[in-house]
């Protein structure tokens, strides 16, 4: 049974109960989930998840007044309902924060996102991290009469405002240009294996980042990506059959001339969205094209470097 499945039935069982018995006064005020971290959160859950952080249980969000009056005692309630159900149990890692039970409003957001709120300009939506805003819009909102919870969610999944998406293509295509077309035949050359593998990796990371950007979707924590951008369209099928090739496969002329095509598959992919004019197939070049051409001067001005 998927996690998520599992989640959406303990509260239908428990949790809509307990909320409707005993917070009356609260049930078109709160929202209840199964949003954040975890591979249940993506649908990517299997049997060797279930050893930690996995089993029934949702999170309840609050605003901030309401927290303060009524937090404390429905996460006393909320840990007296059962830690198994329908034959699983709950189990969590020492090392792991809060994932589940009450929480604030602002505070959930604020552990992604360093906000209590959705971004309001292009500065603020630079400093964030596609892996924790795939994380706080992941999974499902089981309820949410009120909405207020939803609201900043739905913001988040419009994605990147157009210029920061481009600068974000543009920082991309720089560092595939560096690590994939660049450095490992270098490294290689030199007889610097360990260099070039890095280099490789880097750069296999790097082109599924793209994939996620120009589809408009936020790349998941690193070791659920690969698995991530199969679902992408036929480019991302095609990334993740190459990306395992490469990575499979060691410093040969077969690894770089996949990672050629993978550029090429993405040089493709930027002309078709009318994102770059630029000619060749050196990602650097349509990199530099992409931030040249962002109506935003504090973007089109930023070391672009400096965010590879």
């Amino acid at each position: 049974m998927k996690g998520l499945d599992l989640c959406r039935e303990f509260f239908k069982t428990f949790g809509e109960p307990m909320i409707k018995e005993k917070f009356s006064s609260l049930q078109d005020r709160i929202a209840v989930g199964m949003v954040g971290e975890g591979s249940e959160c993506l649908g990517f859950d299997d049997a060797v998840s279930r050893d930690h952080d996995w089993g029934p249980g949702f999170c309840l969000w609050l605003e901030d007044e309401d927290f303060c009056e009524f937090g404390p005692a429905l996460q006393a309630t909320y840990e007296k309902l059962p830690r198994v159900f329908m034959g699983f149990h709950r189990k969590t890692a020492r090392l792991s924060r809060q994932k589940l039970g009450v929480f604030r409003i602002s505070d959930f957001y604020k552990q992604f996102t360093g906000l209590s709120h959705a971004p309001l300009t292009s500065s603020q939506w630079m400093t964030l991290c596609d892996a924790y805003l795939c994380a706080c819009t992941s999974g499902e909102v089981f309820y949410d009469p009120s909405g207020r919870f939803s609201k900043i969610r739905q913001k988040l999944l419009e994605f990147y405002p157009e210029d920061v998406r481009r600068f974000k293509i543009a920082a991309k295509c720089v560092s595939c240009a560096q690590s994939g077309q660049y450095n490992v035949i270098r490294s290689v050359r030199r007889g610097e294996s360990v260099a070039a593998a890095y280099a490789r990796n880097s750069f296999c990371m790097d082109i599924m980042d793209l994939v996620f950007l120009l589809k408009k979707r936020f790349a998941p924590f690193y070791k659920w990506k690969h698995r991530a951008v199969k679902d992408l369209g036929s480019l991302g099928s095609a990334i993740h059959d190459a990306v395992a090739k490469v990575v499979g496969g060691t410093n040969d002329p077969e690894s770089q001339d996949l990672m050629e095509t993978m550029c090429s598959a993405i040089i493709d992919e930027l002309k078709h969205q009318n994102i770059s004019r630029a000619t060749g197939n050196f990602l650097l070049d349509h990199g530099l094209f992409i931030q040249q051409s962002i109506p935003d001067e504090m973007l089109r001005q930023k070391d672009i470097w400096g965010a590879c």
